[in-house]
């Protein structure tokens, strides 16, 4: 038995102890530690960007899983990381016109939703959900990865993501994209323990109005806004959904914005959107394909689905705009035409002020020149081919052959750099940065006729290849 003059010394050290711990926890961040919600487990391992890892999906029965994948139907599986093995995960196919197309064309390299916490709770080092993206109509395999490091270095939150070589009970499968899933250990991650609402806002058929997902203000009434709502990731509240309709009034009335609106975060989204020529998006015919975030009343717009970027977005379609010239070009200012525009309130209202259209115009000017005249661009990129050039080149259901992949990732680069040199002379006013301008003087457009689209993937590409071919 401890005597009692121990005792004594022991309550007052425990106490002095848990007093420390406190104090960390309140104000580690001023003194310079990092919480745990802000770098988890799972930042260092499955998404550690310098290597490839490997993902083996361990399921009863693999080809049937394939043959129902169409279906999106959850199974239940077991999924070996980096040699680590974690048991009832739940496992489903992805996408949408990609998903169709995929089993349309016979193949069954569909993208995958992998959730640590559907059949129990459980995480993969506080990870809750990732995709693995299988690089549709992206024969380079880079364009959201290159996306999502672009918004990075922008400061915008953005998802993790790595590259996996992915096998099905042991045989090859080939080269994915893991993606972070924006849900709770995203928003944890980015935004702390006491994160906001997360909305993944999207139409149920293109033939209704859908203002609700071009965040147009209707009226006060919840009903008006099903399509962001019922796509909460969340749990929300009739306080909640109050708070988004007042944050989406103040945006259509257009002043006092910052009431409503994140402008610093929503304007440095737009600065890389606008870049990449991401048509299937907010910016886009269908204004979907991204992420909403509300936190204190305010919202934010999240960057979300890649495949179709830099001016790829038409191809495979049955009347394609393929014109190289033309995307390099886009114009910065205008970035999608009249009546789009006017309807796409958190682009158009913000750019109406000259104090946020100049901090717009300084960002670009901070991409340009950190990101692509510094050759930083060209570093990553060739790294990046350098590490997964020899998975690609055995990939046993590649959507496109191993010399494909080379041409596309030659080929995004170029549309890049060029892309770049235009919006440098956007900025400085010696090529017309809206469409009116670029309509009636194309006199001094970057040349990138020889850039030809269809090399970054298109619907075409969708037979399979024998790895190597």
């Amino acid at each position: 038995m401890l005597k009692s003059k121990y005792i004594d010394k022991i309550c007052l050290l425990g106490t002095a102890l848990a007093l420390t711990a406190v104090l960390l926890f309140i104000n580690g961040e001023q003194l310079g530690l990092t919480p745990y919600s802000a770098a988890p487990g799972y930042m260092s391992r499955l998404f550690d960007p310098s290597r490839v890892h490997t993902v083996d999906i361990r399921i009863d029965d693999w080809e049937a899983f394939l043959e129902t994948a169409p279906e999106e139907v959850y199974s239940l599986c077991s999924l070996v990381i980096d040699g680590e093995v974690f048991s009832n995960v739940g496992l489903r196919a992805k996408g949408n016109n990609s998903r169709r197309l995929t089993e349309e064309y016979g193949l069954d390299r569909y993208s995958l939703k992998v959730e640590f916490d559907h059949y129990t709770y459980g995480s993969y080092y506080g990870l809750d959900k990732f995709s693995l993206d299988s690089s549709f109509q992206d024969n380079s395999y880079l364009k959201s990865w290159l996306v999502y490091d672009m918004m990075d270095y922008m400061g915008v939150p953005a998802s993790l993501c790595s590259y996996a070589w992915v096998t099905g009970n042991g045989e090859d499968w080939g080269l994915f994209l893991a993606v972070e899933e924006p849900e709770e250990a995203f928003a944890r991650r980015n935004f702390g323990p006491d994160y906001g609402q997360l909305y993944k806002p999207d139409y149920r058929s293109l033939k209704e109005e859908n203002a609700d997902v071009a965040l147009r203000y209707t009226d006060s009434r919840a009903e008006s806004y099903d399509n962001i709502f019922r796509n909460a990731k969340f749990d929300i509240t009739d306080e909640d959904k109050n708070r988004l309709i007042e944050a989406l009034r103040i945006l259509s009335e257009g002043e006092n914005l910052e009431d409503g609106v994140n402008v610093d975060e929503v304007l440095r989204y737009f600065t890389v959107q606008v870049f990449v020529v991401n048509l299937d998006s907010y910016l886009g015919p269908t204004g979907h394909n991204y992420f909403l975030y509300e936190e204190d009343g305010k919202i934010s717009i999240l960057p979300w689905d890649y495949n179709l970027a830099f001016g790829t977005y038409s191809l495979g379609m049955p009347d394609p705009i393929n014109d190289s010239t033309l995307y390099v070009n886009y114009p910065i200012f205008t970035p999608a035409s009249g009546e789009v525009m006017l309807n796409r309130p958190l682009y158009h209202n913000l750019m109406k002020h000259n104090e946020y259209f100049s901090r717009y115009q300084e960002y670009f000017s901070r991409l340009i020149s950190g990101y692509f005249e510094s050759g930083y661009f060209q570093r990553f990129i060739e790294e990046t081919v350098e590490m997964i050039r020899p998975w690609v080149e055995k990939d046993p259901t590649a959507f496109c052959s191993y010399e494909d992949f080379l041409l596309g990732a030659d080929t995004l680069t170029e549309f890049c750099l060029l892309r770049a040199r235009s919006v440098r002379g956007q900025l400085a006013g010696e090529i017309p940065a809206t469409i009116r301008g670029q309509m009636e003087d194309q006199s001094s457009f970057i040349d990138a006729s020889g850039v030809w689209l269809p090399d970054m993937g298109e619907i075409a590409d969708l037979t399979p290849h024998a790895p190597g071919s």
